[in-house]
């Protein structure tokens, strides 16, 4: 009975292919807009994923205070209020993975005839636990070495390829403010961050290299800025409220008395960009919903007609025998089938696009399966939805009135 009715719902559709065509174009472009902007969306959400995790997980930035000489405030990370043996203590609180302490700036570096100002981290072994930065080539530094003071480096990509080039950078020698340093390593690719900043653009150099050789520093043992790692999501808040009461007591500082650092939850703030990004997906998937709406009203108006026409012809089915919900039945597989049908040709245009999007944009684009799944669901709910009335008074007609119609 099934494939009765359906090869009768498409020759119907066929016996008018003009007027199939042009109804299928609401679902068309529906679910072709639906599954653009979910891929867009999508893509979007993945890159800032990808940036949320190339900056490490649950960490904090502890910036040092400012100074204020004669009215002039300096600005955070102004100020030698951070030391060495603050990270150290912070690393032994409860709820906190680890730390490094970080002294930075930029410097010109130097390879045979290429140069390349980049950024330079003064920093900790820790430091690549604290960001899950891996070395992909040769190995990192070590305690070793920061006691020591040694001039031996990390460097990112970026940097590597436009001092290097094609060229293996491990056991070179660059020189960075006339100083020579060896290359250990070579960092694993880690992208954009949040704030479009190239992190592969930099060098890793020991803490007390950075202080001793290149930057100085106005206090032994002062630093900049201390990244901290906590050990889990969860315990962020207490650990947050740990550190800021720990630093206080080892600053003395008085209650009252505002604090001489800064504390950042990186990860609220990449939270925050996913979620944004997250409702700007759904909102691009809503606003192209509202071309399926149309399409589902078209699919309607088309079948009320196509019931109008087609009167006698359902008086004569009731006439030999037909039920009420046969007639039903047969008038709602047809608002299906041109739905569904919209919605592959709209699939493969949406796909078609995202692509053509991707090659021509480099914008990042993600066609999963549920969005494929979803948009079957939804062209075959509203081939249901808005194919019921007319079916539903197509099968309400009175036989004798629906044979004497012409």
């Amino acid at each position: 009975m099934l494939r009765w009715m359906l090869h009768e719902a498409w020759s119907a559709m066929g016996a008018n292919r003009l007027r199939t065509l042009l109804t299928m174009l609401g679902m068309v472009i529906g679910v072709g807009a639906v599954v653009l902007m979910m891929a867009v969306g999508q893509g979007a959400q993945y890159a800032v994923a990808q940036s949320i995790n190339s900056m490490g997980s649950n960490l904090f930035v502890v910036l040092s205070g400012f100074t204020n000489t004669g009215g002039v405030r300096s600005g955070s990370g102004g100020g030698p209020t951070l030391t060495v043996r603050d990270a150290n203590a912070i690393a032994e609180l409860d709820n906190i993975e680890a730390s490094a302490p970080v002294h930075m700036g930029t410097a010109q570096v130097i390879y045979g005839p290429n140069n390349w100002n980049t950024s330079i981290i003064g920093t900790t072994p820790d430091y690549l636990a604290v960001r899950a930065w891996n070395v992909v080539e040769g190995s990192p530094f070590t305690a070793s070495d920061l006691r020591s003071a040694t001039r031996v480096t990390l460097i990112g990509k970026t940097t590597a390829q436009n001092l290097f080039g094609d060229e293996n950078p491990v056991g070179k020698t660059l020189r960075i403010k006339q100083s020579p340093f060896v290359v250990l390593g070579v960092l694993a690719p880690k992208g954009q961050s949040l704030d479009g900043r190239d992190q592969d653009d930099t060098l890793l150099i020991p803490l007390t290299t950075a202080q001793r050789q290149v930057f100085g520093t106005p206090f032994p043992g002062s630093v900049r800025m201390i990244m901290v790692q906590a050990s889990r999501p969860e315990v962020m808040p207490q650990a947050e409220q740990a550190i800021i009461a720990l630093l206080r007591q080892r600053h003395r500082l008085r209650e009252g008395v505002d604090n001489d650092f800064f504390v950042r939850n990186l990860t609220a703030v990449a939270d925050s960009a996913a979620e944004t990004t997250r409702i700007m997906s759904l909102l691009l998937g809503a606003i192209a919903s509202v071309s399926l709406l149309v399409g589902g009203i078209g699919i309607m108006n088309i079948m009320l007609v196509s019931v109008t026409e087609r009167t006698r012809e359902i008086g004569i089915r009731m006439a030999i025998g037909a039920r009420e919900q046969d007639i039903l039945m047969q008038f709602l597989l047809e608002a299906i089938l041109i739905s569904v049908a919209g919605c592959l040709i709209g699939l493969l245009l949406g796909v078609g696009g995202a692509v053509l999007a991707n090659r021509l944009t480099n914008t990042p684009v993600m066609i999963s399966g549920s969005t494929v799944l979803v948009a079957f669901s939804v062209a075959a709910g509203i081939g249901i939805f808005f194919g019921y009335y007319p079916a539903r008074k197509a099968a309400r007609l009175d036989p004798i009135e629906a044979l004497r119609y012409q």
